[in-house]
């Protein structure tokens, strides 16, 4: 009787560290579409939203350590909204001096400091605003074509105070430093398949949209209409990859969301991909796909801005 008490407590306690250590079943994903923003749990149940009516598309989005989110709700406005659904900082990008042109908000991000980035397309600048909604930097980008629409994606800070941008009407990667100079470039090729239009899986091209430096000094890049994956070092060198039909039964289409977790796996945004495939993917460095999500109920086919939540450690988005 004691043996089996032994292995029965034995059994219980595996079984319990086993699923401790399975952080999938804790996930919450943040995303925006259909005009809602959403925190939905591990079961697939809604658990927080707020309607969004007035944005057409939104490409970033935050969840803040005090559980407000970060998400716009129009091309030129951004706003934090807490738990409560109420809206407790708001900012709106004009025109600056000289310009009269469209202005376009892609990216943004609350940095560790307390500030807000805020990359500006058609304004052709990323500016840091405070909690006053005051400008105290302003970056400027440089642009061989100029695109109110197109300058720029997802844009990620680097240790240096720098960012990363994602021209995707240039197909480019720029490190730039915080006095806008450019110090990295990584220009996007069409690997071995010919360019090819459209926004899903059948789409192919080198309009980049996400790019995270690494703590080996590389660079992850989400390749937008690329379908794939890339980890390119310094020199600009291909060092790991996923390619868009490499993973079984998943195909790629516009590659978006970036998050590396503290295990060195993946979080990846499969976009316009149809619903035939996952909306996020998350992917070991031996390309095993350990977990999927795929929720046409709460949003479906332009799932851009997306973050998974419940991650225990630090994450790299």
């Amino acid at each position: 009787m004691k043996t089996l008490l032994t292995f029965c407590i034995s059994l219980f306690v595996a079984v319990a560290v086993i699923a401790q250590n399975n952080p999938q079943q804790n996930y919450r994903v943040l995303g925006a579409d259909k005009k809602r923003v959403a925190i939905v749990n591990a079961k697939g149940e809604i658990e927080w939203e707020v309607p969004n009516e007035s944005a057409r598309e939104i490409h970033d989005i935050q969840y803040l350590p005090n559980g407000s989110v970060l998400f716009q709700t129009g091309y030129t406005t951004v706003v934090e909204v807490n738990k409560d659904k109420q809206v407790v900082w708001k900012h709106e990008s004009k025109p600056k001096e000289g310009y009269t042109g469209r202005v376009e908000i892609h990216s943004y991000q609350r940095l560790k400091n307390g500030l807000t980035m805020i990359a500006e397309s058609g304004n052709g600048r990323i500016i840091e605003v405070d909690k006053d909604d005051k400008i105290v930097r302003e970056i400027p980008l440089t642009l061989e074509k100029p695109n109110a629409h197109r300058d720029t994606r997802m844009v990620r800070p680097v240790a240096s105070g720098g960012y990363l941008v994602c021209q995707e009407g240039e197909g480019k990667v720029i490190e730039y430093d915080k006095t806008g100079k450019i110090v990295w470039t990584y220009a996007m090729e069409l690997g071995d398949r010919p360019r090819s239009p459209g926004h899903g899986v059948e789409g192919h091209g080198t309009e980049v949209f996400g790019a995270v430096r690494l703590k080996n000094g590389n660079t992850l890049i989400a390749g937008g209409n690329n379908n794939r994956i890339l980890e390119v070092n310094r020199a600009g060198k291909i060092v790991w990859s996923i390619d868009n039909k490499e993973l079984p039964g998943i195909q790629f289409a516009w590659m978006t969301t970036l998050q590396v977790l503290p295990n060195g796996n993946l979080i990846i945004g499969n976009t316009h991909a149809g619903p035939e495939n996952p909306q996020l993917i998350e992917v070991s460095r031996d390309k095993k796909v350990v977990w999927t999500f795929k929720n046409w109920d709460v949003f479906g086919n332009n799932l851009v801005a997306a973050q998974v939540i419940g991650v225990k450690g630090t994450v790299i988005r």
